[in-house]
């Protein structure tokens, strides 16, 4: 296979079994001791003895680090990536977060703007090395709490885009996002968290994963194949990537072989390994929390038929969320988040035994 995705063995692995928001606290706390550049900004980030962030990613930073780098901002999303954008320019390599990625609308000025523009109009002399940590996700906190913006921030020439789907993954991306000079949207998965503080979240899976002690950095744009298979292939992220490989294995039992693909960065986006991996199985499936309609998956299958439509033995489905607002009654959730039998069942259309 040609692709650049990569195949990564646990087996590979020696290090310690973390959560996400372990690994991701650690890529921070190293990021933070290598370079005196890197700043936290935030709501209830920097409280002394606090929670460390509305779902405890900073928990033990301002202690160790002090509050002239663990800074707590005002409640004001605009304000925050305001801030954020100028720091990076006069030189700090500032680490932005918000409490629900929801509220980056109301910064969406200064990151699509000024973030995203100022070195392309700059031609170049100006460098925006910032990073926007934002959870997403439907964990039953309804309409305003719960969405997946990610095709929202794809769009946006000069913003990169990052989705871990794991605690190896999260670290590694994370501090490479640090270390770049351009503007990334970190997206993170609430019910990858496992936890708020002492409260589990609702649904949540326990992620854990080995993370190495060594150091180590996960390049934007390589994908990730965490199944081989030969019948569909199945592009995902997030949470998604666990459902898919939840469906993978049921369909195993009933004799289709399904290739998942962990695409990590959406922007940049490994094209070569989606093409390849199609290629090679003749069927594409995307699957996405995010409503249908402009969603990522819709630009994957439309690169997919310009460059694959030859290789292709079946139409390309997506698996996403209605064209409605996340609900709030957990029944309506379960509806409206993509499921482990959807997938299932779609792979079963396009995919004759």
């Amino acid at each position: 296979m040609s692709s650049s995705a990569s195949v990564i063995s646990s087996r590979e692995l020696r290090g310690r079994e973390m959560t996400l928001v372990e690994a991701l606290r650690e890529a921070l706390r190293e990021e933070m001791r290598r370079d005196d550049r890197v700043i936290l900004l935030g709501e209830d980030i920097g409280v002394e003895g606090g929670f460390g962030g509305a779902f405890t990613v900073t928990l033990g930073l301002s202690e160790e680090f002090g509050h002239h780098r663990v800074i707590d901002t005002p409640i004001s999303e605009a304000a925050i990536a305001g801030v954020a954008a100028g720091a990076a320019m006069a030189g700090l390599r500032p680490v932005a977060d918000v409490q629900y990625g929801d509220f980056l609308f109301l910064a969406m000025d200064q990151l699509a703007n000024n973030a995203a523009k100022l070195r392309y109009m700059s031609g170049g002399k100006l460098a925006v090395p910032m990073v926007l940590r934002a959870p997403v996700g439907a964990t039953t906190r309804g309409s305003q709490h719960g969405q997946s913006l990610e095709a929202f921030f794809m769009h946006v020439p000069g913003l990169k885009v990052a989705c871990p789907s794991n605690p190896y993954d999260g670290k590694g991306l994370l501090k490479s996002a640090i270390r770049d000079d351009n503007p990334v949207i970190f997206f993170e998965h609430k019910l990858l968290y496992g936890s708020k503080g002492a409260r589990k979240e609702k649904a949540g899976l326990q992620v854990a994963g080995i993370v190495p002690e060594e150091e180590y950095l996960i390049p934007f744009g390589e994908a990730k194949i965490v199944r081989p298979g030969r019948n569909v292939t199945i592009v995902a992220n997030l949470l998604m990537v666990h459902r898919s490989m939840q469906a993978a294995e049921i369909l195993a039992s009933q004799s289709i072989d399904a290739e998942v693909i962990d695409v990590r960065t959406l922007v940049p986006f490994d094209w070569p390994a989606v093409f390849d991996s199609v290629k090679k199985t003749g069927r594409l499936i995307i699957v996405e929390e995010d409503n249908l309609t402009g969603g990522w998956g819709a630009e994957v299958a439309a690169r997919v038929a310009d460059d694959c439509i030859g290789y292709l033995d079946a139409p390309i489905r997506r698996v996403a969320a209605p064209d409605t607002p996340p609900p709030f009654a957990p029944i309506m959730e379960q509806f409206y988040v993509p499921s482990v039998e959807r997938i299932v069942s779609t792979a079963k259309q396009v995919v004759v035994v």
